[in-house]
């Protein structure tokens, strides 16, 4: 399918559509300005945390050429998204069942090409999404770390924008630039910043505040990074990653394992946004069901 045939199809959706009767869905990406800040674990555990609290979820990873979601949670999949771009399989054939009943849309490894999807290709993963016929309540999208052309395609495509950083200069400044080029260049106004493997909770919120500060007075005071909270350092965090297991799963009762379900809850709680931005939007048919 031709990418305008999808935009025409889209412009007629609101002749078709009506309220939804269930929970409203929620589109994340979960992202990062720098690599080795723990983001994919952080997707693994919110996930679960999320699919604990009664909620059907969708992880995709979204890191086409590194990925490590599957890793982390312990799966072998037979297939990827890169079966699905090239024709061979359909998006419910490669999707696998992970803790908790959560799906996951598996990437691919050491595959140069998906590092850059075309404009067509981005058009036909948004339309394989969009045409997901299963019932969802939360997706949560493991984007690649940094700036390029796919880590910001995933973040506009998402609903919602939630920065994982840790309190190493780097990555503060990373997650920054990160912010700063979806602001500038994508007119993204609104972000969530979750703080990972700090000692203390004013440590983190050293963290957040810092960024809060230098975003307001680099990119305007209509700039939102409200905070969810922080994931504490817990030698059970590594345990869990070397069993390939969420800590959740494993150490159910350790510190980290109960910040995961408070900023799960928390997450889910806060209202999501009322409108669809201009942007392309995953999931765009039961996002507009929303605004009739």
């Amino acid at each position: 399918m031709k990418p305008t045939t999808l935009l025409h199809e889209m412009e007629d959706l609101t002749q078709e559509l009506t309220m939804p009767s269930g929970p409203r869905l929620r589109v994340i990406a979960v992202t990062s300005g720098k690599g080795g800040v723990g983001k994919s674990n952080v997707v693994a555990n919110l996930g679960l945390a999320l699919a604990q609290q009664g909620l059907k979820v969708l992880l995709i990873d979204a890191d086409l050429g590194l990925a490590n979601l599957d890793i982390i949670l312990g799966l072998n999949p037979q297939f990827t998204i890169h079966d699905v771009l090239q024709l061979r399989k359909t998006l419910p054939e490669v999707l696998v069942e992970g803790p908790g009943g959560m799906k996951i849309l598996p990437a691919s490894s050491g595959i140069p090409e998906l590092s850059d999807l075309d404009e067509y290709q981005k058009m036909f993963l948004l339309n394989e999404l969009d045409n997901y016929s299963e019932s969802v309540d939360v997706v949560l999208v493991d984007t690649g770390a940094g700036i390029s052309r796919n880590v910001l395609f995933f973040n506009i495509a998402a609903q919602e924008r939630l920065v994982v950083a840790n309190n190493e200069p780097t990555s503060i400044t990373d997650a920054y630039a990160l912010i700063k080029v979806l602001a500038t260049q994508h007119n993204e106004r609104r972000f969530k910043l979750l703080v990972n493997g700090l000692s203390q909770p004013r440590e983190a919120e050293a963290v957040y505040r810092t960024l809060l500060k230098v975003a307001e007075r680099f990119l305007g005071r209509d700039i939102s990074l409200e905070y969810m909270g922080y994931i504490p350092h817990d030698e059970s965090v590594p345990k869990s990653v070397l069993k390939q297991q969420p800590v959740l799963t494993l150490y159910p009762k350790s510190r980290a394992a109960r910040s995961f379900t408070q900023i799960a809850q928390r997450l889910w709680e806060t209202p999501a946004p009322e409108e669809v931005d201009g942007n392309i939007k995953f999931f765009w048919r039961r996002l507009l069901q929303y605004q009739i």
